[in-house]
């Protein structure tokens, strides 16, 4: 992160935020969750707030004894500067006890994410095939996890 900036803070997702949310989720997905799926992810998502900007996102789905990243993007302007990473760890550290595992899929083109995902402590555990819709037809995807000691 670059000390360039004022307030950084990590907090629950509102429904005030779903505005900010989408747009970070419209301007860098080419499949982008919809409003549905933003709203249906309320509870597991946090908020990265940079000078009261939100200006990322990610959501954890925790179930019983794993959790799951849903998605995770960060404001086009902010990218590149450690945010990812600093949201990530914070969303992992802050999970409730218990939860042993950390999954997610990634697109085996993403290479910018694979590298956040490894940097992080995931691991490649496998593939599934035809995973992501692309303009030309599907895409594998590669599946990751995180073990939390």
């Amino acid at each position: 992160m670059t000390a360039a900036v004022g307030a950084v803070h990590v907090r629950q997702m509102s429904a005030e935020d779903l505005e900010a949310v989408l747009e970070i989720e419209q301007g860098n997905a080419k499949h982008a969750w919809n409003e549905k799926q933003v709203r249906d992810a309320l509870h597991c998502t946090q908020v990265l707030v940079i000078d009261e900007k939100v200006v990322g996102f990610v959501a954890l789905l925790v179930i019983v004894d794993q959790a799951e990243v849903q998605n995770i993007s960060i404001h086009i302007d902010y990218q590149l500067l450690g945010y990812g990473e600093y949201l990530l760890t914070h969303a992992i550290k802050n999970l409730t006890d218990g939860v042993s595992k950390v999954y997610l899929e990634v697109r085996v083109s993403n290479f910018s994410a694979i590298r956040l995902y490894n940097k992080t402590g995931f691991t490649e555990v496998g593939q599934r095939r035809g995973y992501y819709p692309t303009e030309f037809g599907r895409e594998d995807a590669l599946l990751m996890c995180l073990a939390i000691c």
